[in-house]
């Protein structure tokens, strides 16, 4: 409209979100069926997280009630299909009922060690005063088996739902696991160096975790018994080999980052507010789960951040005051992105989870330049991001 109006080309990027009044952003009010307001706001992904929890207890409670009448009036339909009309299925409609058999009001005692509730579908529809209600089924880690629950938000059915097939699948390879367990190469080497954040047993699970969604969970999910059957047998060819693989990553990050740690105790006196930041940045890359908190592809250039960080410190003696300048602009920039994280109560989008990343690549850019980095990144490149960010 704007191009249109005065002929000015006006792009997303030319503004930040940031600066901008409030008075510009949308007001979203909550209600319930009743009409009274459960909350307001200008920030959609804040009221997400405050109200989320309710939403989707409400809306799981209605997915049962729904599955459990579907259950009695098939329990009541006379034993003679021919005795009663039927009505023509679409393809989806089979899918659908079976789903509603699994997760209906029992669906907490429906408890599954393999692959025996039918074709689970991507979506169910639930109808409600009028209104047609999405669901997104997911299998859900229950321990020693999984469940199957209706969730309202595809974001959290999808993060469920791979959690539960990684213990589906682990269910079926339990001899494989065990042998893995026990041969994880270097294991006790690394959790010496794994101390100061946790237990080898601690570790140990960690890599075999992803090893599990590096072996088995690849895009797309398998969706039926057959495909989930066939996903088994090409995981467990290569599980050892990809457990392996992680070890090896994950022995190179822990000695990177023990030296790291030791020159940033080394500084410490020295230059205690470069260490201090230092230290920060070194917590924040490896919590006690970084295996499998971090992206893969983020996981990979660890070794290269954690070298950074003892450049760093070498290279600060001939020039303090370039440091001080580098430190205090990634600085700012941080806790930029870390304020908008609290805001909205720990929930990252593809677009700030670009962010966490550029930002350590930045510390790259400044600090040790030679390690390079995989594409170029700057303060105004920043500011692109930036104001692509939804608020």
């Amino acid at each position: 409209i704007v191009r249109s109006e005065t002929g000015l080309d006006v792009k997303r990027a030319d503004f930040k979100l940031d600066m901008l009044p409030a008075h510009l952003f949308m007001n979203v009010r909550v209600v319930d069926e009743h009409g009274r307001q459960l909350g307001a706001g200008r920030n959609l992904a804040a009221l997400k997280v405050e109200l989320g929890g309710q939403a989707r207890g409400a809306f799981q409670a209605l997915a049962g009630l729904k599955a459990a009448k579907a259950e009695l009036n098939a329990d009541a339909a006379p034993a003679n299909p021919a005795e009663t009309p039927q009505a023509p299925q679409t393809p989806a409609q089979p899918a659908r009922a079976a789903l509603k058999t699994e997760a209906g009001s029992g669906a907490a005692s429906q408890r599954h060690t393999r692959w025996s509730f039918g074709e689970l579908p991507e979506l169910m529809e639930i109808s409600r005063k009028g209104q047609t209600l999405i669901g997104f089924p997911a299998l859900v880690d229950a321990g020693d088996a999984v469940t199957i629950e209706v969730f309202d938000e595809p974001q959290v059915a999808a993060a469920r739902h791979r959690a539960g097939l990684r213990r589906l699948f682990a269910l079926q390879i339990r001899d494989a696991l065990k042998y893995l367990e026990k041969n994880i190469p270097e294991l006790q080497k690394m959790a010496v160096l794994y101390m100061p954040l946790g237990t080898e047993g601690q570790l140990r699970q960690q890599i075999i975790d992803l090893a599990l969604d590096r072996a088995f969970l690849m895009e797309p999910l398998p969706a039926s018994e057959a495909a989930f059957a066939a996903r088994v047998e090409e995981g467990r060819a290569r599980l050892t080999l990809i457990a392996n693989e992680i070890a090896r990553l994950a022995a190179h990050i822990l000695t990177e980052h023990a030296q790291a740690a030791r020159k940033v105790k080394d500084a410490a006196k020295a230059a205690p507010e470069a260490a201090k930041d230092a230290a920060e940045q070194l917590q924040r890359l490896l919590p006690p789960d970084f295996i499998t908190a971090t992206p893969w592809s983020a996981l990979q250039h660890y070794p290269r951040y954690l070298k950074a960080v003892q450049l760093r410190f070498d290279k600060r003696r001939a020039d303090p005051a370039r440091d001080t300048r580098h430190m205090q602009e990634a600085r700012a920039q941080e806790q930029r992105f870390w304020r908008l994280v609290a805001e909205r109560k720990g929930q990252q989008d593809e677009r700030m989870q670009e962010l966490r990343w550029l930002l350590e690549e930045l510390r790259v850019s400044f600090f040790a330049q030679e390690l390079r980095t995989p594409q170029p990144v700057s303060l105004k490149r920043l500011e692109k991001v930036w104001a692509q960010v939804g608020r």
